[in-house]
């Protein structure tokens, strides 16, 4: 029993020494993705396959 009181006395002394605030800055994320490859690759294939299609008119 005065354990749990001693537990508590040191949560609660423990309680006013947490702060959380927000940053003043804004949080900012920079996604640098490649995406010309992919479609570049997309572009090529459908090419291809257009190529293949219509052989008689290449």
């Amino acid at each position: 029993m005065k354990a749990i009181t001693v537990l508590t006395g040191l949560g609660a002394m423990l309680a006013g020494c947490i702060n959380v605030q927000a940053p003043d800055k804004p949080i900012v994320i920079q996604l640098d993705i490649n995406i010309r490859a992919d479609v570049v690759y997309a572009l090529s294939q459908d090419a291809a396959n257009t190529i293949d299609e219509n052989a008689d008119i290449f």
